[in-house]
């Protein structure tokens, strides 16, 4: 199994404080990066590599920025 970065971690630890578990409150890259205290670009390429995982989840948004969630494994 792959290792996950300080980073990813930080991220993924984010999402859970946000409660950002479920599609019906996903949290914003915004808020994420309030959160986390890191910089947007790190943080939107973070989000990219673990959705890229099928450790967070994107959902689109007509009206404003995607929201993300984490996918917790059951």
């Amino acid at each position: 199994m792959a290792e996950i970065k300080q980073i990813e971690q930080q991220v993924i630890g984010a999402l859970r404080e946000l409660g950002a578990t479920k599609d019906s409150s996903t949290k914003t890259i915004g808020d994420i990066v309030k959160k986390s205290n890191r910089p947007f670009g790190l943080v939107s390429n973070t989000l990219m590599t673990l959705v890229l995982g099928e450790k967070v989840k994107r959902v689109p948004k007509k009206d404003g920025p995607a929201g993300y969630y984490l996918l917790e494994k059951k």
